[in-house]
């Protein structure tokens, strides 16, 4: 008898550990809600920070959802140890803006390891085959080159409509180039399409100076836009190039200080932007909409955790490329539009 209750005793106590282990999978199955393990490259990045990071919690909030942003500042050293405590914490699903979109291998196998969906937004991996190699990871984010040529679009129009800004009357586009970023999918893009939007129109031009900032920052900004005009070729210089809102911030700093005025065009279509295209001291930015970026980033994580098919009763289709992608297209800002950007 006390054979078949020493029997019984250790079956219970298997089913309890069974019962504990299958409760402790995901945080999510303790209370029923989701919880989703984010990060973002850095909260120094205007729009990171300042338009994805608080649509994210305001999403998941309305959307019965925990998140838990944390900030990589910078260093894909630091989100690998990040991804590593959100796998220990047993989180639902991440969401996760890399560092360095060339690392994405190394942050999808630790999610493929841990069985865990991944979704990354606004940094696209990189690395060939990186997204083939999970089934259960997607990407939320744009086409890279689209801002680029919308920006040179409105560029191009612009100069032809202003002969004057061709100070020196040669028929050549001298200009400086802020850039962002190095190797970061959006830097390289909009970098190589603002200017080809000239070549395809037919106009020269001429490259007078291009800096790279990883932070995109608006001191930065400041800072090698009062050297550019101090520098020898400072009043050769007919157009700057800003590949995000933040760096054409200051820029739009040191030409005031200098009292000077030159055609100055940005992307992200920030609020302080569209003030400045209001002023007359910025002719033109591009929307790149982070709203929308921030909501697909939810609503696949939230399908995924819950098995879902990830676009499932959301607004939102997975592109035709096999690159298990959602893309949120730009838009062109300018003086004649920019008041139905106003929030």
């Amino acid at each position: 008898m006390k054979r078949v209750l020493s029997i019984a005793v250790v079956v219970l106590m298997i089913f309890s550990a069974m019962n504990m282990f299958a409760g402790g999978q995901k945080e999510s199955a303790k209370d029923g809600t989701i919880v989703i393990g984010a990060n973002i490259y850095s909260f120094a990045d205007n729009f990171m920070n300042g338009v994805m990071k608080p649509e994210l919690e305001r999403y998941a909030k309305e959307k019965g959802a925990k998140i838990e942003i944390v900030d990589s500042e910078g260093q894909q050293a630091k989100l690998n140890d990040q991804v590593d405590v959100f796998i220990t914490k047993k989180v639902s699903v991440l969401a996760i803006n890399l560092v360095d979109p060339a690392a994405a291998g190394t942050i999808i196998a630790k999610a493929k390891a841990a069985k865990i969906p991944l979704i990354l937004f606004n940094k696209e991996a990189t690395e060939a085959g990186a997204m083939a190699s999970y089934d259960k990871v997607w990407y939320v984010g744009t086409n890279s080159a689209e801002s680029g040529i919308i920006q040179g679009q409105m560029m191009v129009a612009d100069w032809k409509a202003n002969p004057s800004w061709d100070k020196n009357g040669d028929g050549t586009v001298q200009y400086v180039l802020l850039k962002g970023e190095p190797g970061h999918p959006d830097a390289e893009a909009r970098t190589r399409e603002s200017v080809k939007a000239f070549v395809d129109a037919g106009i020269k031009v001429e490259q007078l100076a291009l800096e790279a900032d990883p932070n995109w920052s608006t001191q930065h900004g400041n800072d090698k836009m009062a050297a550019w005009l101090t520098s020898g070729f400072g009043n050769k210089i007919e157009l700057v190039i800003c590949n995000n809102d933040g760096m054409a911030f200051g820029a739009i700093n040191a030409l005031k200080a200098a009292k000077v005025a030159l055609p100055l065009y940005g992307v992200d279509a920030l609020d302080q932007a569209l003030t400045h295209i209001a002023d007359g001291e910025m002719n033109g930015t591009v929307l790149n909409d982070g709203v929308n970026q921030s909501r697909a980033t939810l609503d696949l994580a939230i399908n995924a955790a819950q098995g879902k098919p990830v676009t499932e009763g959301t607004a939102w289709s997975l592109t035709s490329d096999g690159t298990k992608a959602v893309r949120v297209p730009y838009l062109p800002v300018t003086p004649k539009n920019y008041k139905e950007f106003r929030k």
